[in-house]
């Protein structure tokens, strides 16, 4: 069973960075996010659409590759988290999470017993289709899943404190756009309830030895929010990086156009009228 390095390294207090999709889940998306230097992707269930068979098949392709697949379940229902966990999801992240009572059965879930209440099926995806002691698979399981809540409602920041406690939770993750929509203050990314309970998030996180971590549209937010103490970041969205991308290249293009010489487009016209004259003249 692959081990989970991003985990590792965050317990060393180093940071860890990496991307995330909701929409091109190709063969090659891990590789290529690999390429680019992401050391996890984060695949994403809740807003996406897409299958468990779809999620399996993206966390099979990062077999034999360095980057590693993290999961956003719609709900934190046992259904999800564990069913992920059995593709062979390293990290699992829950939405809405609003209670210390929440956060320990999000625990409970992807935990074996004694430790928590997980289904067991060995010798499947999770492990590698392979045979072994199940003792040991155990706990390769429990000290390689990775536990993020996602902290984006009123209630949950209220709350913030306790989840940061509970004994399994790894990660306190910002929902920013839906803390702001929570708050009553859609969007206001500057409004001091939005800029405190941040604080508030980065602080419990702090306060109970947990990371705290963040999606990053873009180079401005990363810094931003690098500064402010996240340390587990994904850069980015799939759709995002592409607009962004082809956007840019579109820009740039049309710049080119606009600045291109009046006399030398009036001049492109004026040849053809003459063309065109000639040709008449011909024709008697």
């Amino acid at each position: 069973m692959r081990g989970n390095p991003v985990k590792e390294k965050l317990a060393r207090g180093e940071a860890s960075f990496g991307t995330m999709a909701w929409e091109f889940m190709t063969p090659g998306l891990p590789r290529i996010c690999q390429a680019a230097g992401a050391e996890f992707l984060l695949l994403d269930m809740e807003h996406s659409g897409v299958s468990l068979e779809t999620i399996k098949t993206q966390i099979a392709l990062t077999a034999g590759l360095d980057i590693l697949p993290f999961v956003r379940v719609p709900t934190g229902a046992y259904q999800y988290v564990a069913r992920v966990l059995d593709a062979g999801a390293l990290g699992v992240m829950v939405p809405m999470v609003e209670t210390a009572e929440q956060a320990r059965e999000i625990v409970k879930w992807s935990r074996y017993p004694q430790q928590g209440r997980r289904g067991a099926a060995f010798g499947s995806a999770h492990d590698d289709y392979l045979g072994g002691p199940v003792v040991e698979k155990i706990a390769t399981a429990h000290a390689r899943t990775f536990t993020i809540c996602l902290i984006e409602t009123e209630v949950g920041l209220k709350n913030v404190d306790a989840i940061a406690a509970v004994e399994g939770v790894d990660c306190l993750w910002l929902g920013h756009f839906d803390l702001t929509d929570f708050l009553g203050i859609p969007a206001q990314f500057d409004h001091p309830k939005y800029v405190k309970g941040v604080e508030r998030i980065v602080a419990a996180a702090r306060k109970h030895g947990k990371v705290a971590g963040f999606m990053a549209a873009d180079e401005t937010w990363a810094r931003d929010y690098y500064a402010r103490g996240f340390r587990l970041i994904a850069y980015g969205i799939d759709t995002l990086i592409m607009q962004n991308g082809i956007g840019a290249g579109i820009r740039m293009l049309r710049g080119l156009a606009a600045s291109e010489p009046a006399a030398s487009a009036a001049g492109g016209k004026k040849s053809s009228k003459s063309s065109g004259k000639k040709s008449a003249k011909g024709k008697k």
